[in-house]
Parts: C-alpha cells; structure tokens; sequence
C-alpha cells in the first residue's frame, strides 16, 4: 500500500502526517476487514479462512513496511537538512533566519522521530486484533 503519489511529502509535516493517515487506512479497519472477511464457526465451510487470514497477514506486513521505509527515509532527509543547516550556522552565527530554519528542522525532525514510535503502537494494535481473530486459522511466522 503505498502512499498517494507515491512519496512521502517530507517537507511539510502536516502534509506527512495527512499521507500517513491514509496509509494507516488498514490498520483502522482491520476489525472490519476480520469481520466482513473471516468466517465465524457456522459459516466455516463457506470460505477458506486459512487462506484469507494468510493474505490479510501479508497485506498488513507491506503496508507496515512501506510506512516504515517512507518514514525512515524522511527522518534521514530531515537530518540531512539540519546537518546542512547546522554547518551554516557554523559558519555565519548571527544569521537569525538560518537560526530560525534550523529551530524549524529540528522541530519537524523530532515529531517525525515519534511518527516511529507511534507506528510501533499502531503496528502492534493491530497484530494483536489479527491473532486474536486469526490465530485458530494462520499462525504468523516469528520473525524478529
């Protein structure tokens, strides 16, 4: 699941924020998704829950890796922009607009450094409603 467009808009954090809303969509709905897509014990024969448990697995692995990636990417674009504006700075320290840039940069780069950590929390949130639903039909491998 990629975001709209393809990218991360790293340089407007609202814009980052708003794209990683949409990305989050499936995480959001995943009890929905559990509901409309996993039998319950009447309807069993109807449908392969195994088999659509191991592809809802998936989906939500790619759509957590991709979010992790962009957000990783961004993080290292913010940095790189604040260890530019630092040498600036160094070089011209009573330069209050650069001053100010740096604040800014900083500032986006440590709310983008807690995007992660609430991806860790949206990711488990959600693993933990898909094995409670899933876990009689598709056992996840362990990994990490």
């Amino acid at each position: 699941m990629a975001a709209p467009g393809g990218t991360l808009n790293c340089e407007d954090f609202s814009m980052f924020q708003e794209t990683l809303k949409v990305m989050r969509t499936i995480d959001d709905r995943i009890v929905h998704a559990l509901n409309t897509t996993v039998p319950t014990a009447s309807f069993s024969g109807k449908v392969d829950a195994s088999q659509t448990c191991k592809e809802l697995y998936e989906s939500l692995l790619e759509a957590h890796l991709s979010r992790d990636k962009a957000i990783k990417a961004c993080i290292t674009e913010t940095s790189a922009v604040v260890g530019q504006l630092r040498e600036e700075r160094a070089k011209d320290r009573d330069n209050l607009s650069i001053i100010k840039q740096l604040r800014k940069e900083q500032t986006k780069l440590k709310l983008m450094s807690s995007e992660l950590n609430v991806e860790e929390v949206v990711k488990d949130r959600t693993l933990k409603v898909f094995v409670e639903r899933c876990r009689i039909h598709f056992t996840p491998p362990k990994n990490k």
